[in-house]
């Protein structure tokens, strides 16, 4: 088995996981430096961080850091009758000290674009500068046949992508289809399946997105969840050409990928008065 070949089939799988390699020890333990493990958001686990208490800490840390997509470094003393000012103490014998190198690999987060027209296009573009796995969906196989850089490409009625169950809670969605019901009927269904994305943009004018969730209200109740609905689209930077409105939907992205805090987003903004969130 060589664990690198592994992450390497695991990434272009878009498979995230988290590697952990033993980068530092002193005095005794189970574990030697080099020794790699990676954990794999389904629980399965290939490799070795030595076995016992550590390695079972190590599986569990990685599932949280999974979780939030971070890397971590921590060291852990073997050795449960002593306590340490940095690290962790784990319920061992052994004595020795351990540090632990958490590295996330895999991408920011997963974007599924239903559209590829020209904001569409314009989108991946910049979307693949940087580390974000995005797959396009549309239902004209023209559009699809001279798409460019997506990591995926579905040529196939939108609804139909969403009923398959691809996309995650925690997911991007962003829907510029060419038509207003087409933009309707992806956001209801994803209401409809009860899917809880990060983010769920679409792009539309003032006066569409007020007809929208009037129906939306009167269809799913005013208890329906859209704190994760973001339209109009964007953070509020001006320009109105392809690139420029990718330009703020990508920025609108990364603040909320990085957890980011006040900036103004274009759903903030109808006619001059704050939107129904």
């Amino acid at each position: 088995m060589d664990i690198f070949n592994l992450i390497t089939e695991y990434k272009e799988k878009n498979v995230p996981l988290i590697a952990v390699t033993a980068v530092k020890k002193e005095g005794a333990g189970p574990v030697e430096v080099g020794k790699k493990m990676i954990c794999l958001e389904n629980g399965q686990n290939i490799g070795t961080v030595g076995g016992g208490a550590i390695e079972y800490y190590a599986q569990k840390k990685a599932k949280e850091l999974l979780k939030s997509k971070t890397s971590l470094l921590e060291t852990y003393l073997l050795d449960e009758g002593k306590i340490i000012s940095e690290g962790k103490t784990l319920p061992m014998v052994c004595g020795g000290k351990v540090t632990l190198f958490y590295e996330y690999i895999g991408p920011k987060a997963t974007i599924y674009i239903f559209g590829g027209g020209h904001v569409g296009q314009a989108l991946v573009n910049v979307l693949k500068t940087m580390n974000y796995h995005v797959t396009v969906i549309d239902e004209r196989k023209e559009i699809i046949d001279q798409f460019k850089k997506a990591d995926v490409l579905v040529n196939e009625p939108f609804v139909q992508f969403i009923e398959k169950g691809t996309i995650r809670d925690g997911d991007y969605i962003i829907v510029c289809t060419p038509s207003h019901k087409y933009d309707y009927h992806v956001i209801n269904k994803i209401l409809e399946l009860k899917i809880k994305p990060k983010y769920l943009g679409m792009l539309c004018s003032p006066d569409k997105i007020k007809a929208y969730l009037k129906s939306t209200y009167q269809f799913f109740g005013k208890d329906i969840d859209l704190s994760f609905f973001y339209s109009p689209i964007g953070l509020d930077i001006g320009g109105m050409t392809p690139e420029e409105i990718a330009i703020s939907i990508s920025a609108e992205i990364l603040a909320l990928t990085y957890g980011k805090e006040g900036h103004k987003h274009m759903r903030e903004i109808l006619n001059g008065q704050d939107c129904y969130w």
